[in-house]
């Protein structure tokens, strides 16, 4: 028996205007898995991982959390999956500890489970002593964190993070790491996406380039990097633009 993939996309696509940002991207994630999603800016990573999770809907394709569509039965969906989105606001005028408790009364669970887990997530996170301090003081590391815990608190199968280590201390994004390699060794599924290949290389077990709206590779870390650094990789795949002539003035010899 084939087992179900933590994620499935078939065909998944977005235009804004004329810009074509997903075009048709077909991808399944393996239950169990920590996935990485690496692309250059403007690639789709976002656009997709929003549509995979149900904060964008698609122009065309489909997409299944754990073999629930997402969009035919949301609600169903969304209740086995944690979100880390890229850029969105939070409720930043809460305390750290009543934006975790609204996170889980909003899943519906209640009130004594959310204020157990609520502690747990604080004390395994480092910000027990930060609880009744409002997000909007908490520096950038401590607000991933906060909202990690968030996405966490109903104790999702699949969890989704968009640039969760974007901006955040090098203690702080060492810590995220290892909570989430305990969550996929006790059977979750991580999706990150990441502009950072050596992290993703020593992170991730599986990991899918994108490139223009389109998967240019995918499969595990090791048959995608097939011999070298998963950068090297990257480059090849979606090749640079960028070029150094023309910079004489800058050199100072």
């Amino acid at each position: 028996m084939i087992p179900v993939p933590a994620l499935a996309l078939r065909g998944l696509a977005k235009r804004f205007g004329d810009t074509v940002a997903v075009a048709g991207i077909s991808l399944d994630v393996p239950a169990g898995s920590f996935y990485g999603i690496v692309g250059p800016n403007g690639a789709g990573k976002t656009t997709m991982l929003s549509m995979a999770t149900g904060l964008l809907r698609p122009d065309a394709g489909s997409a299944s959390v754990c073999g629930v569509d997402v969009w035919a039965q949301p609600l169903e969906a969304k209740r086995t999956m944690g979100v880390l989105p890229d850029g969105m606001g939070v409720f930043d005028r809460l305390t750290g500890a009543q934006l975790v408790t609204y996170a889980g009364l909003l899943r519906g669970m209640d009130r004594a489970t959310v204020a157990r887990r609520t502690v747990d997530l604080l004390a395994v996170l480092d910000l027990a002593g930060a609880a009744d301090t409002l997000v909007v003081d908490y520096s950038a590391g401590m607000t991933k964190k906060v909202t990690l815990a968030a996405a966490l608190i109903h104790a999702p199968r699949l969890l989704v993070l968009d640039e969760p280590f974007e901006a955040v201390d090098p203690v702080s994004s060492s810590h995220i790491r290892q909570i989430l390699a305990e969550y996929v060794r006790t059977g979750g599924t991580v999706i990150v996406s990441s502009h950072v290949m050596d992290l993703v290389e020593r992170m991730c077990d599986h990991v899918a380039v994108v490139a223009a709206g389109r998967v240019l590779a995918a499969g595990t870390v090791d048959d995608v990097r097939a011999g070298r650094t998963l950068e090297e990789r990257f480059v090849e795949l979606v090749g640079s633009p960028h070029r150094s002539e023309g910079l004489s003035w800058l050199h100072t010899s």
